[in-house]
């Protein structure tokens, strides 16, 4: 930790600011890996016992039952759909496209933390690297070669600023970009039910037609 504490103090003002970020994009990284790791379900169980309700009980409350046993936003816009069942079909789109959205938007939240970080810690760390070699060239039109100590402390910041922002910019953006890729197949999930749910609510009425 001292050594840590050194490298720090040798950094410059620049390390502030890329403490925050750090702090801040493992914080994000944290909270969204609970958040999506509980958002997954099986989703090919959960639609067989989905059409299970409706086409062999033919009991919607039943199907409603089973997306409230499961978390996530598949479950969540599953039973947006049901809930409006025996409305017209552009109503039950309309629902379930607005649910989808809903839910899309929490999956995404502070994601653009993520990739705020992955850019501007890079950015600060370049920066610091320009304040440091700005401060070793005026040590050494001071001091001139007389003083080698003196002009390496500010090569020693740029190197730290540059290395500093680079260590945290590539968590975060391999963070990001593996957490883009878990909600992009949440997507075709939230899809893949909806259409589905759409083809089974099409059975059960054409098959209540034939009956009748």
């Amino acid at each position: 930790m001292g050594q840590v504490a050194d490298l720090f103090r040798q950094g410059g003002i620049f390390m502030w600011p890329l403490l925050f970020f750090s702090l801040l994009a493992l914080t994000v990284i944290i909270e969204r890996f609970i958040v999506l790791t509980k958002a997954r379900i099986n989703v090919n169980e959960f639609l067989t016992k989905i059409r299970k309700a409706l086409l062999v009980n033919r009991n919607v409350k039943e199907a409603i039952k089973v997306c409230e046993s499961n978390r996530g936003p598949v479950a969540s816009v599953m039973k947006a759909g049901l809930l409006r069942y025996g409305h017209s079909r552009e109503d039950i789109e309309k629902t379930i496209e607005n649910a989808a959205l809903y839910e899309l938007d929490r999956l995404e939240k502070r994601m653009g933390v993520l990739a705020t970080t992955a850019n501007v810690a890079p950015m600060l760390g370049f920066l610091g690297t320009v304040a440091g070699m700005i401060k070793s060239f005026a040590t050494l039109a001071e001091q001139g070669l007389t003083n080698p100590a003196a002009v390496a402390v500010g090569i020693s910041e740029a190197l730290i600023t540059t290395a500093t922002g680079l260590i945290i910019a590539i968590p975060a953006q391999l963070a990001y970009n593996w957490y883009t890729t878990k909600i992009t197949r949440f997507v075709r999930d939230i899809e893949t039910a909806t259409n589905m749910l759409l083809e089974t609510f099409t059975e059960m009425d054409g098959s209540g037609e034939n009956k009748a």
